[in-house]
């Protein structure tokens, strides 16, 4: 193998190695294709809220509508604050990973939270 592939663009390892059409680094378990690595500036997709602002690791957000969840008898109310969100490749659209007060860790979709 003679071409050398682009350093992964989480944590920088130089260690990626390719598993079918993705991109896969073995030190922080990140996958992406190469198509988006030359295309982008490294920095992957950008998760927006539902106005549109830019969310990061770390930001506080506010849910915006009422969240049924299973096996609660009282879902999410509109209005709760959410702190030290992360931002991850989930399923389904969930891409925000955290932990909220009465309810625990769990995973919310971008477009129902605003950044607070």
């Amino acid at each position: 193998m003679n071409e050398t592939l682009p350093p992964c663009p989480a944590c920088s390892s130089a260690y990626a190695y390719e598993m079918g059409s993705l991109l896969i680094c073995p030190e922080c378990g990140h996958e992406w294709s190469p198509s988006s690595a030359e295309a982008g500036s490294g920095e992957g997709t950008v998760i927006r809220d539902s106005v549109g602002n830019v969310l990061a690791d770390g930001d506080t957000v506010t849910v915006v509508k009422a969240l049924k969840v299973k096996g609660s008898p009282s879902g999410i109310k509109a209005g709760t604050k959410v702190r030290n969100i992360r931002l991850v490749d989930g399923v389904d659209g969930h891409d925000i990973d955290c932990k909220i007060d009465g309810f625990g860790a769990m995973q919310l979709k971008s477009s129902v939270v605003r950044k607070a």
